[in-house]
Protein backbone atom coordinates (compact mmCIF):
# COMPACT_ATOMS: atom_id res chain seq x y z
CA UNK A 1 0.00 0.00 0.00
CA UNK A 2 1.24 3.08 -0.67
CA UNK A 3 2.54 6.09 1.81
CA UNK A 4 0.76 8.45 -0.19
CA UNK A 5 -2.46 6.96 0.28
CA UNK A 6 -3.36 8.16 3.52
CA UNK A 7 -2.75 11.31 2.98
CA UNK A 8 -5.81 12.41 0.75
CA UNK A 9 -8.81 12.23 3.75
CA UNK A 10 -8.96 15.37 5.92
CA UNK A 11 -9.64 15.41 10.02
CA UNK A 12 -13.09 14.84 10.54
CA UNK A 13 -13.06 16.86 14.07
CA UNK A 14 -10.13 19.46 15.28
CA UNK A 15 -6.82 17.66 16.28
CA UNK A 16 -4.05 18.47 18.10
CA UNK A 17 -0.69 17.41 17.27
CA UNK A 18 1.93 17.85 20.32
CA UNK A 19 5.41 17.84 18.66
CA UNK A 20 8.13 16.69 21.06
CA UNK A 21 11.56 17.96 21.31
CA UNK A 22 14.44 16.29 22.81
CA UNK A 23 17.82 18.52 22.83
CA UNK A 24 21.34 17.98 23.91
CA UNK A 25 23.95 20.44 22.68
CA UNK A 26 22.03 21.35 19.24
CA UNK A 27 22.86 25.46 19.07
CA UNK A 28 23.57 25.31 15.19
CA UNK A 29 20.27 23.22 14.25
CA UNK A 30 17.56 23.49 17.02
CA UNK A 31 16.36 26.64 15.30
CA UNK A 32 16.30 25.80 11.52
CA UNK A 33 14.71 22.54 13.06
CA UNK A 34 11.88 24.11 14.66
CA UNK A 35 11.74 26.55 11.65
CA UNK A 36 11.09 23.42 9.75
CA UNK A 37 8.53 21.96 12.40
CA UNK A 38 6.51 25.30 12.04
CA UNK A 39 6.60 25.14 8.28
CA UNK A 40 5.60 21.89 7.92
CA UNK A 41 2.40 21.55 5.83
CA UNK A 42 -0.23 19.38 8.33
CA UNK A 43 -3.63 17.70 7.57
CA UNK A 44 -6.46 19.90 7.49
CA UNK A 45 -8.02 20.56 10.83
CA UNK A 46 -4.83 19.54 12.80
CA UNK A 47 -3.03 22.14 14.48
CA UNK A 48 0.25 21.59 16.37
CA UNK A 49 2.17 22.65 20.02
CA UNK A 50 6.25 22.63 20.14
CA UNK A 51 7.67 20.82 23.42
CA UNK A 52 11.39 21.60 23.64
CA UNK A 53 13.40 19.70 26.40
CA UNK A 54 16.82 20.94 26.52
CA UNK A 55 18.74 18.12 28.36
CA UNK A 56 21.21 19.98 30.48
CA UNK A 57 23.14 21.29 26.71
CA UNK A 58 26.55 23.16 27.50
CA UNK A 59 26.29 24.69 24.04
CA UNK A 60 23.82 27.81 24.11
CA UNK A 61 21.24 25.63 23.00
CA UNK A 62 19.35 27.18 26.00
CA UNK A 63 19.50 30.68 24.70
CA UNK A 64 18.54 29.28 21.46
CA UNK A 65 15.45 28.02 22.57
CA UNK A 66 14.17 30.88 25.00
CA UNK A 67 14.15 32.87 21.56
CA UNK A 68 12.32 30.81 19.69
CA UNK A 69 8.64 32.33 21.08
CA UNK A 70 9.67 35.73 19.78
CA UNK A 71 10.87 34.39 16.66
CA UNK A 72 7.84 32.52 15.84
CA UNK A 73 5.25 34.65 16.99
CA UNK A 74 1.62 32.85 17.47
CA UNK A 75 3.35 29.35 17.60
CA UNK A 76 2.33 27.57 21.02
CA UNK A 77 5.99 26.64 22.41
CA UNK A 78 6.52 24.87 25.35
CA UNK A 79 10.25 24.76 26.55
CA UNK A 80 11.98 23.07 29.48
CA UNK A 81 15.44 23.29 30.74
CA UNK A 82 16.74 20.23 33.12
CA UNK A 83 19.82 21.10 35.28
CA UNK A 84 21.09 17.57 35.08
CA UNK A 85 21.87 15.85 32.10
CA UNK A 86 19.61 12.45 31.84
CA UNK A 87 19.34 11.34 28.06
CA UNK A 88 17.25 11.12 25.21
CA UNK A 89 14.50 9.02 27.22
CA UNK A 90 14.21 11.04 30.34
CA UNK A 91 13.38 14.08 27.72
CA UNK A 92 10.58 12.59 26.38
CA UNK A 93 9.39 11.17 29.24
CA UNK A 94 9.02 14.90 30.80
CA UNK A 95 7.78 15.68 27.44
CA UNK A 96 5.43 13.38 27.14
CA UNK A 97 3.70 14.19 30.23
CA UNK A 98 3.38 18.42 29.60
CA UNK A 99 1.86 17.15 26.34
CA UNK A 100 -1.70 18.13 25.77
CA UNK A 101 -2.97 17.44 22.40
CA UNK A 102 -4.49 14.42 21.00
CA UNK A 103 -1.75 12.88 19.11
CA UNK A 104 2.32 12.95 20.26
CA UNK A 105 4.78 12.94 17.88
CA UNK A 106 8.30 12.45 18.41
CA UNK A 107 11.25 14.70 16.68
CA UNK A 108 15.10 14.91 17.33
CA UNK A 109 16.81 18.28 17.03
CA UNK A 110 19.05 17.65 14.57
CA UNK A 111 18.61 18.10 11.05
CA UNK A 112 17.88 14.30 9.72
CA UNK A 113 14.53 13.70 9.35
CA UNK A 114 12.30 15.81 7.85
CA UNK A 115 9.04 17.95 9.13
CA UNK A 116 7.63 17.52 5.61
CA UNK A 117 7.18 13.71 6.36
CA UNK A 118 4.35 14.68 8.89
CA UNK A 119 1.05 14.27 7.01
CA UNK A 120 2.30 10.55 6.18
CA UNK A 121 2.96 9.93 9.81
CA UNK A 122 -0.33 11.19 10.88
CA UNK A 123 -2.38 10.02 8.40
CA UNK A 124 -3.10 6.68 8.75
CA UNK A 125 -4.09 7.96 12.62
CA UNK A 126 -6.47 10.67 11.31
CA UNK A 127 -7.79 7.94 8.87
CA UNK A 128 -8.64 5.87 11.91
CA UNK A 129 -6.10 2.78 10.73
CA UNK A 130 -3.94 3.36 13.51
CA UNK A 131 -2.87 3.75 17.05
CA UNK A 132 0.64 4.53 16.65
CA UNK A 133 2.69 5.06 13.89
CA UNK A 134 6.28 4.14 12.63
CA UNK A 135 8.50 6.17 10.45
CA UNK A 136 11.16 3.97 8.50
CA UNK A 137 14.20 4.83 6.53
CA UNK A 138 14.52 1.07 4.83
CA UNK A 139 11.31 1.67 2.72
CA UNK A 140 12.13 3.52 -0.29
CA UNK A 141 12.58 6.99 1.15
CA UNK A 142 15.33 9.50 -0.42
CA UNK A 143 18.08 9.19 2.58
CA UNK A 144 21.92 10.22 2.98
CA UNK A 145 24.46 6.94 2.00
CA UNK A 146 26.40 7.05 5.21
CA UNK A 147 27.81 4.27 7.45
CA UNK A 148 27.35 0.50 6.27
CA UNK A 149 27.85 -0.90 9.78
CA UNK A 150 25.02 1.35 11.16
CA UNK A 151 22.57 0.58 8.59
CA UNK A 152 23.23 -3.32 9.61
CA UNK A 153 23.33 -2.88 13.68
CA UNK A 154 20.00 -0.91 12.53
CA UNK A 155 18.41 -4.05 10.97
CA UNK A 156 19.92 -6.61 13.61
CA UNK A 157 17.85 -4.57 16.64
CA UNK A 158 15.09 -4.63 14.65
CA UNK A 159 14.53 -8.08 13.89
CA UNK A 160 15.97 -8.83 17.49
CA UNK A 161 13.11 -6.33 18.41
CA UNK A 162 10.91 -8.51 16.54
CA UNK A 163 11.35 -11.86 17.50
CA UNK A 164 10.62 -10.79 21.08
CA UNK A 165 7.44 -8.67 19.72
CA UNK A 166 6.02 -10.26 17.06
CA UNK A 167 5.96 -7.10 15.23
CA UNK A 168 7.20 -7.31 11.48
CA UNK A 169 8.69 -3.33 11.78
CA UNK A 170 11.24 -2.49 8.90
CA UNK A 171 13.04 0.53 11.35
CA UNK A 172 12.48 0.17 14.95
CA UNK A 173 14.91 2.86 16.00
CA UNK A 174 13.41 5.59 14.30
CA UNK A 175 13.09 8.31 15.69
CA UNK A 176 9.73 9.33 13.97
CA UNK A 177 7.32 7.69 15.63
CA UNK A 178 3.49 9.04 16.29
CA UNK A 179 1.16 7.99 19.38
CA UNK A 180 -2.17 8.47 19.85
CA UNK A 181 -2.27 10.66 23.50
CA UNK A 182 -4.50 7.67 24.98
CA UNK A 183 -1.85 5.25 24.29
CA UNK A 184 1.61 7.37 25.39
CA UNK A 185 -0.16 7.99 28.55
CA UNK A 186 -0.47 4.51 29.23
CA UNK A 187 3.22 3.39 29.02
CA UNK A 188 5.95 4.43 31.40
CA UNK A 189 9.51 5.30 30.05
CA UNK A 190 12.04 3.68 32.50
CA UNK A 191 14.89 4.19 30.02
CA UNK A 192 16.60 7.04 30.13
CA UNK A 193 18.61 7.69 27.40
CA UNK A 194 18.75 5.94 23.95
CA UNK A 195 16.57 2.84 25.22
CA UNK A 196 13.69 4.52 24.96
CA UNK A 197 13.30 3.12 21.21
CA UNK A 198 13.52 -0.84 22.02
CA UNK A 199 11.21 0.22 25.56
CA UNK A 200 8.63 2.23 23.49
CA UNK A 201 8.10 -0.36 20.72
CA UNK A 202 7.92 -3.50 23.40
CA UNK A 203 5.47 -1.50 25.62
CA UNK A 204 3.45 -0.92 22.34
CA UNK A 205 3.50 -4.30 21.11
CA UNK A 206 2.01 -5.59 25.06
CA UNK A 207 -1.09 -3.22 25.18
CA UNK A 208 -3.93 -4.88 25.15
CA UNK A 209 -6.52 -5.14 23.66
CA UNK A 210 -3.60 -4.98 20.52
CA UNK A 211 -2.94 -1.73 19.01
CA UNK A 212 -3.21 -0.97 15.11
CA UNK A 213 0.49 -0.17 14.45
CA UNK A 214 1.20 1.12 10.64
CA UNK A 215 5.09 2.01 9.38
CA UNK A 216 5.42 4.79 6.72
CA UNK A 217 8.24 5.50 4.65
CA UNK A 218 10.31 8.60 5.71
CA UNK A 219 13.17 10.48 4.40
CA UNK A 220 16.56 10.63 6.22
CA UNK A 221 19.21 13.00 6.12
CA UNK A 222 22.40 11.26 8.67
CA UNK A 223 25.17 13.29 9.44
CA UNK A 224 28.10 11.99 10.59
CA UNK A 225 30.32 12.10 13.50
CA UNK A 226 31.85 15.24 12.31
CA UNK A 227 28.90 17.02 11.85
CA UNK A 228 27.59 15.79 15.90
CA UNK A 229 26.11 12.30 15.78
CA UNK A 230 25.93 11.14 19.21
CA UNK A 231 24.93 7.65 19.09
CA UNK A 232 27.83 5.21 19.39
CA UNK A 233 28.64 0.92 19.35
CA UNK A 234 27.73 1.76 23.34
CA UNK A 235 24.29 2.38 22.58
CA UNK A 236 23.59 -0.46 20.27
CA UNK A 237 24.94 -3.09 23.48
CA UNK A 238 22.43 -1.04 25.86
CA UNK A 239 19.67 -1.20 23.04
CA UNK A 240 19.99 -5.32 22.62
CA UNK A 241 19.91 -5.10 26.76
CA UNK A 242 16.84 -3.24 26.90
CA UNK A 243 15.19 -5.35 23.94
CA UNK A 244 15.61 -8.40 26.55
CA UNK A 245 14.68 -6.48 29.50
CA UNK A 246 11.56 -5.42 28.53
CA UNK A 247 10.28 -8.49 26.60
CA UNK A 248 9.87 -10.18 29.85
CA UNK A 249 9.28 -6.96 32.34
CA UNK A 250 7.41 -4.06 32.25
Amino acid sequence: MSNDSFQGAPSIKPVRLSVVIPVYNEAQTVQELVARVVRAPLPEGVTSQIICVNDASRDGTAAKLDELPAIFPGVEFKIFHKTQNQGKGAALRDGFKHATGDLVLVQDADLEYDPQDYRKLLGPILDDKADVVFGSRFIGEPHRVMYFWHSVANRFLTTMSNMFTNLNLTDMEVCYKVFRKSVIDRITIKCDRFGFEPEVTAKVAKLRPRLRIYEVGVAYYGRSYEEGKKITWKDGVKAMLAIIRFAFTD
